[in-house]
């Protein structure tokens, strides 16, 4: 929370730390010389509103008499009123200072795992920079952004499956912790899963697929690598999300040896494929590489089958 010079940081990542540990430390001189100062302007402020009361009292003596006036009587109240105001805001500076000088000292939250020492000993750091950064090893959270149509599924504690990029054999277990009401980019909305199980591989920052099941019409279908679909901008908004979509992808003719544009169905994913129920008959291929290159009618060769 405040800006100053390091001390010696000892932390290695990977280290685990307990709670309440010290992580770092700054050099304490400049903030102990400004409690001093604040603490000595305080008994300054003190002594000064002793007097002004003190004047005040005997001008008001005088005044009950006779002997004084009532522009004396006032002005010394008002210099009451003013030194009492400024011993206010002296006592709350002082005790900002102290906090400040509390705020030197940086401990662990939690106990956990240091992850990265972002500094090095004897640096001078500003307040709000980054010092440590450290994570739970028992509680991972995923982060991500999924669209409209996926988040208006959703609610807190869906069931979802996580797996790790470098390992897809390892599937976990995951609930939905955290739904944005609003999307971070455009149509783009953010939400939270919590990892209900967790195994020793994990480490934090790590990639990982997040996969969530839905029930798509019930129909006969197939499955379609998702570079078929033609990239002519996001698919069609439906009214539920349940509703089939139109896909345009290309369909080969083996009359004319072309490339035929052709809408059909799009009932949802599975397993990052395209389920299509619709538009499509047993035996016809589709176009799933370099369909950006193609156009309607294109004349195409098709590659032979390789053993």
């Amino acid at each position: 929370k405040v800006g100053g010079k390091l001390g010696r940081m000892t932390l290695d990542v990977g280290q685990q730390v307990a709670g309440t540990t010290e992580l770092a430390r700054l050099e304490s001189d400049q903030f102990i010389t400004t409690i001093e100062n604040r603490a000595a302007r305080v008994e300054e402020l003190q002594a000064t509103l002793a007097q002004a009361e003190e004047d005040l009292a005997r001008s008001q003596q005088l005044l009950d008499r006779g002997a004084g006036t009532r522009v004396t009587r006032d002005n010394d109240r008002t210099t009451v009123r003013e030194t009492r105001a400024q011993l206010t805001q002296a006592e709350k500076d002082l005790a900002g200072a102290k906090e400040d000088l509390t705020d030197t000292v940086m401990t662990m939250p939690f106990d956990g795992i240091i992850s990265a020492v972002e500094v090095d000993s004897f640096a001078t750091v500003s307040a709000g920079e980054a010092v440590v950064s450290v994570y739970e090893a028992t509680d991972y959270e995923v982060s991500f952004s999924v669209s409209f149509d996926v988040v208006s599924r959703l609610i807190v504690g869906s069931q979802a499956t996580v797996r790790l990029a470098d390992d897809p054999s390892i599937a976990l277990p995951a609930v939905v912790s955290e739904l944005g009401e609003r999307a971070d980019t455009v149509s783009s909305f953010p939400v939270v899963v919590s990892l209900t199980e967790t195994v020793p591989v994990i480490k934090s920052g790590m990639a990982v697929e997040v996969a969530f099941e839905f029930e798509v019409p019930e129909a006969g279908g197939y499955l379609l690598p998702v570079s078929a679909a033609i990239p002519e901008g996001q698919i069609p908004e439906r009214r539920t999300p349940e509703e089939p979509a139109p896909v345009p992808v290309y369909v080969y003719d083996p009359e004319t040896s072309t490339v035929q544009r052709r809408i059909v169905t799009f009932a949802g994913m599975r397993d990052n494929q395209l389920l299509v129920i619709g538009g499509l008959e047993p035996g016809e291929r589709v176009a799933s590489k370099g369909v950006s290159y193609l156009r309607e009618g294109m004349e195409v060769r098709l590659l032979e089958d390789r053993e």
